[in-house]
């Protein structure tokens, strides 16, 4: 039994070590195999915690066997098996607390990695989004069209410069102002916010 759980720890934890090394080159990729990943589909999130057309236990145990949960629970399988073991604990409270070892190492790295998923945000600013901001002119816009300003938005949290253009009267530097149309990649159509 000592042999077994000597193997465990060392193939488990030669996997540890095997993905650390990757990681600190740049080898490790951004996604585990088993879930977690979220793909857009036409406007709709997929993945993730979302279980599309199945069975929502069966994908979440799935998504807990991952490289690194299983290659911990081996880790700590060896681990705990060889230090009950040589404590000379009988056969099955050895076997026991290994498999609660594991068991537990595995859920803990899991939830981990969740966790560290969570923490993952897309900090792009889209255009889009800063329909409907408010913000102040920085350099004057004429009227009607007639030529580009531009204007600094607050977008989400963050004071942002666009380009911008206004159908009615001119807008001078320092006037607070509302998006109301993206008129191209870089440049907002605003009005004044007073109305």
């Amino acid at each position: 039994m000592e042999t077994t759980f000597m193997i465990c720890a060392a193939i488990g934890g030669t996997l540890i070590v095997c993905q650390f090394a990757m990681t600190l080159f740049g080898l490790g990729g951004h996604h585990d195999v088993g879930g977690g990943e979220h793909i857009d589909v036409g406007g709709h999130d997929v993945g993730g915690d979302h279980a599309v057309g199945h069975d929502h236990d069966s994908t979440w145990f799935l998504g807990v066997l991952t490289i690194r949960t299983v290659s911990a629970g081996l880790a700590f399988f060896g681990l705990a098996g060889l230090i009950a073991h040589r404590a000379k604990w009988d056969a099955f409270p050895t076997l026991a607390i290994a498999t609660g070892a594991g068991l537990g190492a595995l859920f803990l790295v899991a939830w981990i990695m969740k966790q560290l998923v969570k923490l993952n945000m897309d900090g792009t600013v889209r255009i889009e989004r800063a329909l409907g901001c408010h913000g102040t002119v920085y350099i004057p816009i004429p009227a009607d069209k007639a030529g580009q300003g531009k204007v600094h938005v607050g977008v989400l949290n963050r004071t942002l410069e666009y380009k911008a253009v206004t159908r009615k009267d001119a807008l001078p530097t320092g006037a607070k102002i509302v998006v109301v149309a993206i008129v191209g990649s870089d440049t907002v159509e605003v009005e004044s916010a007073h109305g």
